[in-house]
């Protein structure tokens, strides 16, 4: 199970449901993939997907505890050590850009 939090809907601004959601986020945005360690299951993804979307700017998070990977899309690059402070504030700890 992922935890993943974003703004508006699936449905695209024609309001059909398009199964590539994110395909559109991306494209809205920044996409940066970091790499944290500590993450062991869904609740360790949503404290990190919650700290991390409180970042101004930032529209999508998406964490897997599988990869420890957390990929977030902004309006604009995120300072890193904004990133690694959310994480760390989750309880986790920021490797870096993967």
């Amino acid at each position: 199970m992922t935890a993943e939090t974003t703004t508006g809907s699936c449905c695209t601004p024609d309001h059909s449901c398009g199964s590539d959601s994110a395909a559109t986020a991306e494209a809205a945005g920044v996409t940066t993939t970091y790499q944290v360690t500590g993450m062991t299951c869904g609740h360790c993804e949503g404290a990190i997907s919650q700290e991390v979307s409180a970042i101004d700017g930032v529209s999508s998070v998406k964490a897997v505890a599988s990869t420890g990977q957390v990929t977030v899309i902004s309006a604009a690059p995120l300072d890193d050590e904004a990133v690694r402070a959310a994480v760390d504030e989750a309880g986790y700890e920021l490797v870096g850009q993967v």
